[in-house]
């Protein structure tokens, strides 16, 4: 009876000694992680759940904290800590190591300014270390083989510099070694990898001062499955002992100084993606490269490879880019590639490759984009070309193609881009009705006759139109003047009449010579006989006088209607419900804020969105307000959060998010002021005279800020409105990015219903942005090309009161192809000496407002671009020159 008694007081006593266990480690943790806290600076308040005062939770529901059931303790600890992207700074302290079960640590892409934190490696069971894309500066210390347990180290895109030490080869438990994007230097030292026997991924990419052969220990790492070596400086051959890595899936070894022959890759049973582009290699091609394998990518070009390649790509049934262009293949292409199910990239421009397109074609469904000009092709285009609907860019120019061009050869629904030019075709141009996102048709030194299809004005982004040197005959089509051609050339044809007026307005004179049949003003031949055309004109005006009296009457009514709706508004605005969320303590209310907003308080910067009033708060502080209307029909829960996301936003090329105020269908949205107004205005004042070093300081820093969004905010946002009027400047001249991802406030339709009615036809926007629905980061990055070309040429993106009323992007394309020469171009205004580095900066620009998306560069790429000019060197990454599809090379 006794025992039974004092069994439930044993378990009561155990539970109460658990619970006060458990409750004192939650609480030694909680401490920990609080000291860990007090060491970094943290202004976006990411780390705000880290809190003694939040009892509401356990520590192991904070930010980025996640804990486990460690079996040896049975109590929950803190296994890992994720703060990627948590914009924190400051120092990184050691007391983290005192979480015994922490064994993921995760500060990725945050601002941490220091050496490597060796003192780290006193975290006992830390597994992994992923500091990448901070500010992590100095060398690669021997001591870094104290992280003896670490299975993944990830110190990528920081300022690592110097050697890599031999300690490294000690980390044998070692999986990931990712130390690319850094300033690695030297020899990398072949006892360095030798006992990484675990290793399954290295990545030493984009170290360019690293001037080393290829360690041979790395061949023998049984385990490797990613390689990724490309854009640093190894030189020497590829060994054969490569067919030891059974298990590698990647290999990038591009862009760096190899030489020699390629060893057989038909052993490498699991190799998908195979790059030794821009490289020193030479020699025939091994056969059966695909055999056994399931190879998806493999890219050869710019090298010095020669053969055939006839037998070698047989049973790539996987194959899906295949880039061998800018080598010297011969003999005929491999006829098998054409039918290949998931073949989407065809490349092999510049070689001499022989043989003909086959009509199989067709069944390379996934096909996008087929590169083999300037060799030796023969035969007719085939009618299967035009059954491939994914087919976005077909370029064949400098071939040996013959007979007439197929009728649905642009039947394509994605077609983009089409170069035919420089062959032996003959016949008519066919009606062209399907391609409606054709921007580029080039059918240039061919036999072509007839006329020119008045099908092609109904393209609506067809820019870049080359016709010339053909047999073309009788007029040039008056329709064709409404596109927005930057190039139009039709020289050297038999075409005859009137060249419309927009046409020959805005071309140089050169685009239509040799066709002595053609007239108007500055041709050899005047036009002189206008009689007819008097008689008619007057027909016309007298008509148009009518409709703009019949739609001045109506214009009235629709005044009258709209000022009493106003008048009504009016006051009801007032007895609107009013909610306002601030992000910073702000002295003002709803009432304030639309007693501020008048015409005194308005600036003339505004957006597609609605006028910026500038108002002063009770403290002295201005603030910027910003009015959207007419915004979806959403919750104030779902309102808050999203500009909630917006306003975490700290950098400092973003205009701060300070609050907001709103109503059923008003938005007030309040931004920090900035003194020194929008760069438009500045670009459009008659006294910008800014210096090369300010305007550079200038597209850098909204260039940063752009590269913050697209790749390091989390979630990912796409600005959709860059515009000089959308970067306003402090007092100092540093730019800050404002009206971002506002169609997350306003809603998808509303933006692109305001978007579409305000400025479909802005040279910011890119050519896609006509067809497509879905907004990318390409389009972001034409807008800022179209920006930085603002900064250099001096010019508005669209003078509308310039005798030349082209937009800057057709305005600077036309001026090289005219002048052959970008001297002209660049703004006079700007002292001597900085033309070499604004010239880099224009070749920057040229790459961004590529008519082709995936030509353009990343926004980091475009940052890093741009930093180099600072230094004086040429923008490394980006060899950016005007492809042939857009017009002539630019001369820099």
């Amino acid at each position: 009876m006794a025992s039974t008694c004092t069994f439930p007081l044993f378990l009561s006593v155990t539970l109460q000694l658990i619970i006060i266990t458990l409750a004192s480690t939650s609480s030694s943790e909680a401490d920990i992680l609080l000291s860990f806290r007090a060491s970094v600076e943290d202004p976006s308040r990411s780390l705000s759940t880290w809190s003694s005062s939040n009892s509401s939770s356990s520590h192991c529901s904070w930010a980025g904290v996640a804990c486990s059931l460690i079996p040896s303790t049975s109590r929950l600890s803190v296994t890992s800590i994720d703060l990627q992207s948590f914009n924190l700074s400051g120092e990184i302290s050691p007391s983290i190591c005192e979480l015994q079960s922490l064994t993921e640590l995760n500060l990725a892409g945050n601002l941490f300014k220091q050496p490597i934190p060796l003192h780290l490696s006193e975290c006992s069971s830390l597994q992994v270390l992923n500091l990448s894309n901070n500010l992590i500066w100095g060398p690669i210390p021997e001591q870094v083989s104290g992280f003896r347990s670490l299975r993944v180290l990830d110190l990528s895109r920081n300022g690592v510099e110097g050697k890599i030490p031999e300690s490294i080869g000690l980390l044998r438990t070692l999986q990931v070694l990712n130390l690319g994007g850094n300033l690695l230097s030297g020899t990398v030292p072949s006892s360095a990898f030798g006992n990484l026997t675990e290793l399954t991924v290295l990545d030493l990419s984009l170290n360019p001062f690293l001037t080393s052969e290829i360690p041979s220990e790395i061949w023998s790492l049984k385990n490797l499955e990613k390689i990724f070596l490309q854009s640093c400086g190894f030189y020497g051959v590829i060994p054969d002992s490569i067919v030891g890595l059974q298990k590698l899936t990647t290999l990038d070894l591009s862009e760096n100084n190899l030489t020699g022959k390629l060893p057989t890759l038909a052993s490498l049973k699991n190799l998908a993606s195979f790059d030794v582009s821009q490289n020193r290699l030479s020699g025939a091609f091994p056969d059966g490269v695909c055999a056994g394998n399931g190879l998806i990518s493999l890219s050869l070009h710019t090298n010095f490879f020669n053969g055939s390649l006839l037998d070698a790509i047989g049973g790539c049934r996987s194959l899906e880019r295949f880039q061998v262009q800018n080598n010297e293949f011969h003999g005929d292409f491999p006829s098998g590639l054409w039918s290949l199910p998931k073949i989407k990239i065809i490349r092999a421009e510049n070689n001499q490759f022989s043989g003909e397109i086959p009509d199989l074609i067709s069944t390379a469904s996934q096909l996008e984009q087929v590169q083999i000009d300037n060799n030796s092709f023969t035969g007719k285009i085939p009618q299967g070309l035009g059954l491939v609907k994914s087919l976005y860019r077909f370029s064949a120019s400098m071939n040996r193609l013959l007979g007439e061009i197929p009728p649905n050869f642009c039947d394509s629904p994605v077609m983009s881009i089409l170069n035919l030019s420089h062959n032996a075709l003959s016949g008519e141009i066919p009606e062209l009705k399907k391609c409606r996102k054709l921007v580029s048709l080039s059918l240039a030194d061919n036999s072509l006759s007839a006329g020119i299809p008045e099908s092609l004005a109904d393209l609506p982004v067809l820019t870049y139109l080359d016709l010339s040197a053909n047999k073309l005959s009788g007029p040039i089509p008056q329709e064709l003047q409404n596109l927005k051609l930057a190039l139009f050339n039709v020289s050297f044809n038999q075409l005859s009449g009137r060249v419309p007026a927009l046409l020959i307005s805005g071309l140089p004179a050169s685009f239509l010579e040799g066709n002595p049949g053609l007239c108007g003003p500055g041709l050899p031949n005047s036009c002189s006989d206008f009689g007819p055309r008097r008689h008619r004109d007057g027909g016309l005006t007298t008509l148009a006088c009518a409709l703009i009296s019949i739609a001045f009457g109506i214009g009235l009514l629709i005044f009258a209607a709209g000022f009493l709706v106003y008048r009504k508004s009016s006051k009801q605005k007032a007895e609107k419900v009013w909610h306002s969320v601030f992000f910073y303590p702000l002295r003002i209310t709803e009432q304030d804020l639309i007693a501020g907003m008048n015409e005194k308080s308005a600036v003339r910067t505004c957006g597609v969105f609605g006028r910026v009033y500038i108002l002063s708060l009770p403290s002295g502080e201005l603030v910027a307000v910003k009015i959207l209307v007419n915004f979806r029909n959403q919750s104030p829960k779902t309102l808050k959060s999203d500009i909630k996301t917006l306003a975490k936003i700290r950098h400092k090329s973003i205009a701060k998010i300070l609050g907001f105020c709103h109503s059923d269908d008003t938005i007030f949205m309040i931004y920090e002021y900035l003194p020194g107004g929008s760069l438009g205005d500045l670009i459009g004042g008659p006294d910008f005279e800014l210096r090369w070093s300010v305007r550079l300081r200038i597209a850098i820093g909204v260039a940063q800020g752009l590269a913050y969004l697209h790749k390091d905010y989390v979630p990912h946002l796409i600005h959709r409105d860059i515009k000089s009027n959308n970067i306003l400047l402090d007092s100092d001249c540093v730019p800050k990015l404002t009206d971002f991802a506002l169609d997350r406030i306003v809603g998808e339709a509303a933006f692109q219903t305001t978007v579409a009615s305000e400025s479909a036809s802005s040279c910011y926007n890119a050519p896609e942005s006509g067809y497509s629905k879905r907004a990318t980061e390409q389009m972001d990055v034409y807008s800022f090309g179209v920006v930085l070309l603002e900064l250099v040429t001096g010019r508005k993106a669209e003078e509308e009161d310039s005798a030349d009323s082209l937009d800057i992007v057709k305005w600077v394309r036309r001026k090289i192809n005219i002048t052959n020469g970008a001297f002209t171009i660049l703004d006079s205004r700007v002292s001597g000496g900085s033309e070499r580095v604004m010239l880099g900066a224009l070749d920057i620009a040229l790459r961004c407002t590529s008519v082709m998306p995936e030509k353009r560069p990343s926004m980091p790429e475009v940052v890093k671009a741009l930093q180099s000019l600072c230094s004086g060197n040429s923008p490394q990454p980006l060899s950016l020159a005007l492809s042939s599809s857009e017009g002539h090379q630019l001369p820099v």
